[in-house]
């Protein structure tokens, strides 16, 4: 039905198991990341299963022919008049949050029987109102933009070259993971395409759902959390940052800016656990961007700052492989990541670029920095360095992996 369509394995056998069910599969997911594609490569599968095309209904709400479909009545009117017989139908709506007081329906549709799917390009929707009137009768699935294993196989894909992989991680940091990028040859275009994403996402996430009182502020909040990614974060300090610019509001206005980047998956939100009182901890937290593009294309410099963008990648690897992350503080010093499993298996992970310097004396300064804190964990949890070193150096039980080797699945962490 949709030809040349990547299919993005990693969510889609996610979703497999509930494929056929009658609960509502709602897919979520920073603009432009994928979601439409996977909708389309879940298609795919059926009509390869041997479904019938006439029992699988599409409505991509931002799509000409569908565009005017803006109330639920005319939602509903557009379905049945896809509806030709009384066999068992799947039905997919793409950008569902185009049709205000579409829950009533769906969930109709879904109590007859059908197998719904539907796609939200932000979480207004999808954490108020789905949650309030879809309690017990949906299941959500995330979508981050490509990992780099999905970016070098949606290369391959469309027959794109393959330079050497260090080259290609590079490249990956500054162009990132937003599909379509994909398409345009050159770095500068992607920026642009960037760009675009995050300007639609404020006109159309963000101040079409809540009035931004004050926009020049919203846009240096949004600034300084894009420009301080992976680093510890203090409302204090932005605060003072903004008074010190002449911006006059208040933290309660400025949190709500934050939450509104958080809901729009522009930037997703890493708090402490204190492992001695075994407690979230709600200040000095971190934030990490949905995707390193986001940066390189609002800044003027693209030089790379490597601890950071890989700290970042990391910590989206883990969590879009549904890892539950926390900064971990441990006394006086700090862990990268405290990781779990679904199995509740624990895990601490410290991120370096590398653990080799210039001489001896700061190669050893760098290994007794990133070592150090593991040494006050007294459970029997593994302990993990990940560097973009391709010579490992094992101490202290720690297992110390490449970075690439863990993107690319030759390493896991919890093996």
């Amino acid at each position: 039905m949709f030809s040349k369509v990547y299919p993005r394995e990693k969510y889609i056998s996610k979703i497999r198991p509930f494929v056929s069910s009658d609960i509502i599969k709602v897919i979520t997911g920073i603009r432009r990341c994928g979601k439409s594609y996977i909708l389309k490569g879940i298609i795919n599968e059926l009509i390869a299963d041997g479904v019938a095309k006439s029992d699988i209904i599409y409505i991509p709400l931002d799509k000409r022919g569908f565009k005017s479909i803006k109330t639920p009545e005319q939602l509903e009117e557009k379905i049945e008049e896809m509806i030709n017989n009384e066999e068992f139908k799947y039905l997919f709506i793409d950008e569902i949050q185009n049709v205000k007081g579409f829950e009533s329906l769906v969930q109709a549709y879904a109590e007859e029987g059908f197998s719904v799917f539907l796609t939200g390009s932000n979480s207004y929707m999808l954490s108020d109102e789905i949650t309030t009137k879809l309690t017990g009768r949906y299941l959500s699935f995330e979508v981050f933009p490509l990992d780099f294993s999905e970016y070098l196989d949606m290369k391959k894909f469309f027959d794109k070259e393959i330079q050497d992989v260090e080259v290609e991680f590079d490249e990956y940091i500054l162009n990132g993971g937003f599909p379509k990028a994909l398409e345009f040859t050159d770095l500068n275009g992607r920026q642009v395409y960037t760009r675009g994403i995050i300007s639609e996402i404020f006109e159309k996430d963000v101040k079409t759902r809540k009035r931004i009182s004050n926009v020049a502020v919203y846009e240096r909040v949004q600034s300084f959390l894009l420009n301080n990614y992976s680093s510890p974060f203090s409302i204090g300090n932005l605060m003072e940052t903004l008074i010190s610019e002449g911006f006059s509001t208040k933290p309660a206005t400025v949190r709500g800016y934050i939450e509104d980047l958080q809901k729009a998956k522009i930037v997703y939100e890493c708090n402490r656990f204190d492992l001695k009182s075994k407690r979230a901890i709600k200040r000095d937290q971190k934030y990490y961007l949905s995707d390193l593009a986001i940066y390189f294309s609002m800044n003027t410099d693209n030089r790379l700052s490597y601890g950071p963008s890989l700290e970042n990648i990391i910590y989206l690897f883990l969590v879009s492989n549904d890892y539950q992350v926390s900064i971990g503080k441990i006394g006086k010093f700090e862990c990268d990541f405290i990781v779990r499993d679904h199995n509740q298996n624990y895990a601490y992970i410290q991120v370096a670029y590398t653990l080799r310097g210039e001489d001896a004396k700061t190669t050893e300064r760098i290994k007794e920095r990133e070592y150090r804190p593991f040494r006050d964990i007294k459970d029997g949890y593994p302990r993990y360095i990940i560097s973009m070193d391709k010579y490992r150096d094992q101490q202290e039980g720690v297992h110390h992996i490449n970075a690439i080797d863990l993107f690319l699945g030759k390493e896991k962490i919890g093996d």
